[in-house]
């Protein structure tokens, strides 16, 4: 039966690889317009204030817009350079509008554009405007970021008008672009864009946002037929949010999404240049990273419910982006205090459950910081103190089963309850669209927008080590059972199953976990059957993992451009010679990470434990380890598989040091709860023999 439904996953798993045959044209080329209103939130629309807004809303698709560029806010600049390039860009200088072009007959050019070029990650300004022109189709542009955003690669567009007012026919062109500045300009006048969070007064920015709305009045009834996309483009502040994303014109007021993202809320910047060519010209260049954005029909499609739900959206990313940096800084002081604290009482032998007891619930919290999403908390009052309560509260239920099922007496029944929770959690996360690792502690959200979907970095540590902790448990038992034959198996085939959905495109999508894990289940499949591992065989299994997912990433490269992820774009700028600036920016990212005063403490401390207690067992553990490891030999091959996965893992993605430490946090502390209990079996004193019956 395994074998069989093991089958079946990975038919549907290749299935979904197979290059899709090309669509017939399913839609007539259509005039597109894009009304870009840079910091525009859903927070920002009501009846009241945004009548037009509210109306297009409910007639159209609606969609949270992240707007990550570059750097960690994204200013108007940048966005339309973005919307021009199709992929992420930024000016490189201070925050702010783009330059008015030059006129030029009816039409204009942005003399920025040539000297944008020039930079190596700029190269591709001018993208969609290149693109429109080839396809024989003439741009309007309504504004100078909108001029920017359609000129070509000599930075010419063809029609330009400073604002609204100036334009006598909007259905000229098939592709139109307007910017709306109304709500960054204040910010400007202050000098405070990307440098103060919220400068505005409330009544300010509901005056801007009534202005921008009232702009609508004098472009929307013109516009004739065609496609609307409304666009929050950039941030107003210093704080990043999800913006407004809608489009009108195909008859469904539902979501809208993108598979960028993986989401059917959520799309980024660069699909806005992608639907734009898509309708207007028929032909996207490959370089253009977004893809054509989704529509999804939602049952009682009501406007004021739609927005809400898009306004908690931005609330659980902020929230989590606010928290992130104090909930890691709090459980790198717990985990330090942890290792000083066990190793005061383990020396003398004192409060043995206690420290077996934290040691299960401090590696709960984890699992925990993705099982609270099952929980509304962030459309209560209080979202902040609604997370850390339901992580808290989910942390010492899941103690509470562990220390309390039949399983308590067993030196590994605890700590493999948790970590078969943790596996199955992610696993289960993994298989649904990972609903739980978004706007996670642990996981990524949309307003930071270094990932959207698939299997993060932390969740990758997390996950390769529950995974080589509960399968090694396992294979400890079949081996006690005379089936050790087995355990080697399973260890290898449930260790590979996880890996292949870490690493498959738009399960996992995980580049670097698959070079990572590789390496892991191999030691400990190695050490369970026996077997020696030497450094040449380590290194061999680093090079297979390479080879994996270089495969894995060429079949994903084999689908039309619309459909690959992350992965096979890789292959592409590899093919292109494009892919040394993404290996030094991830390089950079992870050697950062190395003086993290978050995640250092917690490998420092968890690394310096491990080895005094194997090399000082009597000192450091008062020999808690040798005895957990004689009781349960495979214990051994499972933490030993763990710290490989997150020492490669380390090296090979730009989290870094945060890989190490979320395997070591979690790790550990099972380890050491498993010797606790095997010292405290061996302490037990004998049941006294049955005396014998006197004869009569």
């Amino acid at each position: 039966m395994r074998g069989v439904i093991l089958g079946v996953v990975i038919g549907l798993l290749y299935g979904s690889l197979i290059p899709a045959l090309p669509a017939a044209a399913a839609h007539s080329l259509e005039r597109v317009t894009l009304i870009g209103i840079p910091g525009l939130m859903w927070s920002d629309l009501n009846p009241a204030d945004t009548p037009n807004l509210w109306r297009l809303a409910g007639q159209s698709a609606t969609g949270s817009l992240s707007v990550k560029t570059v750097g960690r806010v994204t200013c108007p600049y940048d966005g339309w350079l973005t919307v021009s390039a199709g992929v992420r860009s930024a000016v490189g200088r201070g925050c702010g509008l783009p330059p008015a072009p030059l006129r030029q007959g009816e039409g204009a050019v942005v003399a920025d554009v040539p000297r944008l070029r020039e930079a190596q990650d700029r190269k591709y300004v001018g993208t969609l405007g290149e693109a429109a022109h080839a396809g024989r189709q003439c741009t309007t542009a309504v504004g100078p970021g909108a001029a920017l955003a359609l000129a070509d690669r000599q930075g010419r567009v063809d029609v330009y008008a400073d604002s609204p007012a100036d334009v006598t026919d909007w259905t000229r062109c098939k592709i139109t672009a307007v910017a709306i500045d109304d709500l960054v300009t204040p910010y400007l006048r202050e000098g405070r864009l990307g440098t103060a969070p919220e400068p505005l007064t409330p009544r300010a920015r509901r005056a801007a946002v009534r202005a921008a709305d009232a702009r609508l009045t004098a472009i929307l009834p013109r516009l004739g037929d065609g496609l609307v996309l409304v666009a929050g483009l950039a941030d107003h502040g210093s704080v990043p949010h999800l913006r407004v994303a809608m489009l009108h014109g195909q008859g469904t007021a539902g979501s809208l999404g993108a598979r960028s993202t993986h989401r059917t809320n959520m799309i980024i910047v660069p699909d806005l240049t992608a639907t734009i060519l898509t309708w207007a010209v028929g032909a996207v260049p490959s370089t253009v990273v977004g893809v054509p954005v989704e529509t999804h029909a939602m049952g009682g499609g009501e406007v004021a419910a739609r927005v809400a739900e898009l306004r908690i959206a931005d609330v659980a990313g902020q929230t989590i982006r606010d928290t992130t940096g104090v909930f890691f800084t709090s459980l790198a002081v717990l985990q330090v205090l942890f290792y000083v604290v066990a190793f005061l009482l383990l020396r003398r032998r004192e409060r043995l459950p206690l420290v077996r007891g934290a040691a299960i619930a401090l590696a709960s919290i984890p699992v925990s910081t993705y099982l609270v999403n099952l929980l509304p908390w962030a459309g209560t009052a209080q979202p902040t103190i609604a997370l850390v309560a339901g992580v808290l509260v989910t942390a010492a239920g899941l103690t509470t089963v562990a220390l309390s099922g039949p399983w308590r007496r067993s030196v590994l029944g605890p700590p493999s309850v948790i970590a078969a929770v943790t596996a199955a959690v992610l696993l289960g996360d993994l298989l649904t669209g990972t609903p739980l690792q978004l706007n996670s502690l642990m996981g990524y959200t949309g307003v930071v927008g270094a990932r959207y979907h698939g299997l993060g970095n932390i969740p990758f540590a997390l996950l390769a080590t529950a995974v080589l902790l509960v399968t090694t448990a396992i294979a400890d038992l079949l081996a006690r059972t005379g089936r050790k034959a087995l355990g080697v198996a399973l260890v290898a085939t449930l260790g590979g199953f996880a890996m292949l959905l870490d690493g498959w495109p738009g399960v996992g999508s995980d580049f670097g976990g698959v070079i990572a894990f590789l390496p892991g289940i191999a030691v400990a499949t190695l050490l369970v059957a026996g077997k020696r591992v030497s450094v040449v065989k380590l290194g061999i299994f680093c090079a297979a993992g390479g080879v994996l997912v270089m495969s894995i990433a060429y079949l994903d490269y084999l689908r039309p451009a619309d459909r690959q992820t992350h992965l096979g774009r890789f292959v592409g700028q590899v093919a292109d010679g494009t892919f040394l600036p993404v290996i030094s920016r991830k390089l950079t990212a992870m050697l950062s990470t190395l003086i993290s005063p978050n995640l250092m403490p917690v490998v420092i401390a968890a690394l310096a434990f491990l080895v005094f207690a194997l090399l000082r067992p009597g000192a450091a553990s008062a020999g808690i380890l040798p005895v957990a490891f004689e009781r349960a030999p495979m214990l051994k091959a499972g933490l030993l598989g763990a710290l490989v996965s997150g020492l490669v893992g380390m090296l090979v993605n730009d989290s870094g040091a945060a890989v190490l430490s979320m395997a070591l946090a979690l790790a550990v502390p099972l380890v050491l709860s498993a010797g606790i209990r095997a010292v405290q079996i061996d302490e037990q004193p004998a049941a006294p023999a049955m005396a014998p019956s006197s004869q009569p």
